[in-house]
């Protein structure tokens, strides 16, 4: 069941600044929430036994089927995700947010109260991109080069060509998260999936609404739009990596798929 989203009485009212928020060039006294936020599981693990290495190979030859096709050409159909679970994924928490008209930032976490394993600024606005998840279906490819002997983790490339629905939208581009990032991460870190807004400064008072589609609430300047939900992750080959959102229960919604993918 989702945790009930987040209100304005939750909240310490702060002021945030994203990367491309217009409110980056100016800054008053505010009370931060501590960041709780846990290391995920992969920087304190150690590699594991031989034994676990090998499943692991093995499972990875199962998980090297093509989930796509180059070149952003998609999958034929639009055949919904109704199961709760994809086969040979793993679950993980997805939070877009943005200010309604700059850019959308994307957030990976193991969970809601881990730090970001992921976190990637897309050059399509906040708004723009919550109103089309609102009616349709959208899907994002993220694009870079493929070159010989590649060593990087397809998720750790730096920047990417980004197509939206198979149009090409500018770029996507990895970075480190900020303060104003790791903020947001931990005001949301009660709330498992919904969509809202969240009041940033003391001038705004938009409560947080919960809501699958989230495009078409009413907002007061200096809110910050988000929207989170499970994803689930599935690797390809080390040239592709796919995370689907998933709706629970099979009900119908926002439905959204991320592509990255080497060429």
């Amino acid at each position: 069941m989702a945790t009930p989203p987040l209100t304005p009485r939750m909240l310490t009212p702060t002021t945030l600044s994203p990367l491309g928020s217009p409110r980056s060039k100016k800054s008053t006294a505010t009370v931060r929430p501590e960041i709780t936020l846990e290391q995920p599981s992969g920087k304190n693990k150690s590699a594991g036994s031989k034994s676990t290495k090998l499943f692991r190979r093995v499972r990875s030859v199962f998980r090297s089927l093509p989930i796509m096709s180059p070149m952003c050409k998609f999958p034929v159909g639009g055949t919904r995700l109704h199961e709760n679970h994809v086969h040979g994924g793993t679950r993980v928490t997805g939070t877009l947010f943005g200010y309604r008209k700059t850019r959308v930032n994307l957030a990976v976490q193991e969970n809601p109260r881990s730090l970001p394993i992921l976190l990637l600024e897309l050059a399509i606005p906040t708004g723009k991109l919550l109103q089309d998840l609102g009616v349709g279906l959208v899907r994002i490819a993220l694009e870079c080069e493929k070159k010989p002997s590649e060593k990087t983790k397809i998720i750790d490339e730096p920047i990417w060509a980004l197509y939206c629905n198979g149009k090409k939208s500018g770029y996507g581009v990895k970075r480190q998260p900020t303060e104003e990032d790791l903020v947001v991460m931990q005001m949301l870190h009660a709330v498992s999936m919904g969509a809202g807004v969240l009041p940033v400064s003391s001038g705004g008072g938009g409560a947080a609404e919960q809501g699958g589609e989230g495009g078409g609430q009413q907002q007061q300047e200096g809110d910050l739009t988000y929207m989170r939900a499970h994803f689930e992750r599935v690797i390809g080959s080390r040239d592709s990596e796919t995370y689907y959102m998933m709706n629970p229960d099979g009900n119908s919604g926002p439905e959204l798929s991320i592509f990255f993918v080497r060429v």
